[in-house]
């Protein structure tokens, strides 16, 4: 585990982002690397599409809601 260095607007960013999103600020911070991360390693796919192959990966059922 190591420390990374960021600017406080985004530290303040990610701490209302945790608050909204019901994560630690760790957490939050994390999620947005991992995201990050593979939105440069996969630059033909959509957040959509990421988070839908990471349930995929997860063995995570998403099912879609009903057209009303």
């Amino acid at each position: 585990m190591g420390i990374v260095k960021i600017n406080d607007e985004l530290h303040q960013d990610i701490r209302k982002a945790s608050s909204f999103m019901v994560r630690s600020i760790n957490a939050q911070a994390e999620y947005w690397i991992k995201i990050g991360m593979l939105a440069e390693a996969n630059p033909g796919l959509s957040f959509n599409q990421i988070m839908a192959e990471q349930m995929k990966v997860a063995d995570v059922e998403v099912r879609k809601i009903a057209s009303v």
